[in-house]
């Protein structure tokens, strides 16, 4: 299903939550392991002119061998990068070059826990920039998880009927066919005073209006599908898609990385997309744009 993999990380017990993720699912599907870290400038390398590389680069691809040689047994085929430059280019750069189909990073490289959060929803920070230009889907996962064999069993995307979130629910729905899972469509409705004042009987008539809606725009796509259900509640958004996560069991969230904007290019995460990829246990796949898996066989 996958082919090539690129785990952006540094040899440290911050990353090990996406680098065991990124490590099953290469012994898995016997993929291309691409494990990249990117050091600075004043980090072992000359000026910026130069680009000249000192001792730096061999003793950081040293410290990721050896801090990853237990995990990296079961895998063939993989290659440690150690680059100099800008962290969300270079990461960018080798995606693109080995053509990858998933780039799986966490939720920051430094920092202590409790200042984790600052990084989302700023421009110009690395998990920002790497979700809003990547070409293939980007796994965030958060929150530690076995190693090993890790199976979906519960996919779930959510949705809000945007162009951008169609592409999540295709690429939700074809890794459903592929695991064999459940998938579980989730839409929102947003609070609003309309919605708050509004009765019992018309907040369920607006619910069972959205649950038809979803089966009719995404009649094409679930043609085929054994199990799947639509989900549809009122509430804030990432509270209630969390909500969802918990009740279906996900192992897997879906969403799309934006909304509402026509380039994904120039459009920054979404509140909700944020929220919800740091507090769910399971990884979840920000998808900017319509992606197809490679050796897919339904």
């Amino acid at each position: 299903m996958f082919k090539d993999i690129v785990l952006a990380t540094v040899p440290s017990r911050i990353c090990d939550c996406a680098a065991d993720k990124a490590m099953s699912f290469a012994q898995r599907f016997e993929a291309n392991l691409y494990i990249v870290h990117v050091c600075g400038i004043e980090e072992g390398w000359g000026t910026m002119e130069q680009q000249i590389p000192s001792g730096e680069v061999s003793r950081k691809k040293s410290e990721l061998e050896e801090y990853y040689q237990d995990k990296l047994q079961g895998i063939e085929k993989y290659e440690i990068k150690v680059v100099a430059g800008a962290p969300h280019t270079e990461i960018l750069r080798l995606a693109r070059k080995v053509n990858s189909d998933l780039i799986v990073l966490g939720p920051r490289t430094r920092g202590h826990d409790e200042v984790r959060s600052r990084s989302w929803n700023i421009p110009t920070s690395c998990l920002e920039q790497v979700c809003q230009k990547a070409r293939c889907p980007v796994m965030i996962t958060a929150q530690e998880s076995p190693y090993g064999e890790q199976p979906f069993f519960n996919i779930l995307v959510a949705t809000d009927f945007t162009d951008e979130a169609k592409c999540a629910v295709a690429y939700a729905s074809q890794l459903t066919r592929q695991y064999k899972a459940n998938l579980h469509l989730v839409h929102v409705l947003e609070k609003s005073s309309a919605i708050e004042l509004a009765s019992q009987k018309e907040i369920e008539k607006d619910i069972q209006k959205s649950k038809d809606r979803l089966a009719e725009t995404y009649a094409d796509t679930l043609r085929g599908l054994e199990n799947y259900s639509l989900n549809v509640s009122e509430g804030d958004p990432g509270i209630e898609i969390l909500k969802f996560v918990r009740q279906k069991k996900a192992d897997l969230i879906l969403m799309a990385h934006h909304s509402k904007k026509k380039d994904p290019e120039n459009a920054f995460m979404g509140l909700t997309v944020a929220n919800v990829a740091l507090h769910a246990d399971c990884p979840v796949i920000s998808v900017n744009r319509h992606f197809d898996l490679r050796c897919a066989i339904y």
